[in-house]
């Protein structure tokens, strides 16, 4: 097994999709490796300007709890997913994207924001990745 973690972002709803950089960015910080496979709605978050775009995940009202958890997390100084997803590149981490998502959902890679994106890559681009990995989640 290797100092790794392999995290699978399945969905773009925002505290979703802030968990995974979260733990992917503290990954990091603890000296290990890690890779963000990003399939199905998570891959909506490389679309430019799409990162913050999605829903939360349970009370999102239409949009109205989607604003009050933002504010919230701005009062607290939270930072931006951009500003994570930068922090995560700079410290090393990996971004795959899924090329059968991009496929099935007519996503073109020039609509995504490329600068983030390290590969593009299919389920055995992921097992490759995970297999000795000592921790891999999907969130």
């Amino acid at each position: 097994m290797t100092d790794k973690a392999v995290i699978v972002v399945h969905s773009g709803d925002l505290d979703k999709i802030y968990s995974a950089m979260i733990v992917a960015n503290g990954a990091l910080s603890m000296g290990m490796d890690a890779s963000l496979f990003f399939t199905f709605w998570g891959l909506q978050c490389l679309k430019k300007n799409g990162f913050d775009k999605g829903p939360l995940s349970r009370m999102n009202l239409l949009g109205l709890g989607k604003w009050m958890v933002k504010s919230r997390m701005k009062k607290a100084n939270v930072v931006s997913l951009e500003r994570l997803m930068n922090d995560y590149k700079e410290l090393g981490g990996k971004v795959i994207a899924c090329e059968m998502t991009m496929e099935i959902m007519g996503i073109k890679p020039e609509q995504l924001n490329r600068e983030w994106i390290d590969e593009y890559g299919a389920v055995g681009t992921y097992i490759m990745e995970a297999k000795d990995a000592k921790i891999t989640l999907f969130i």
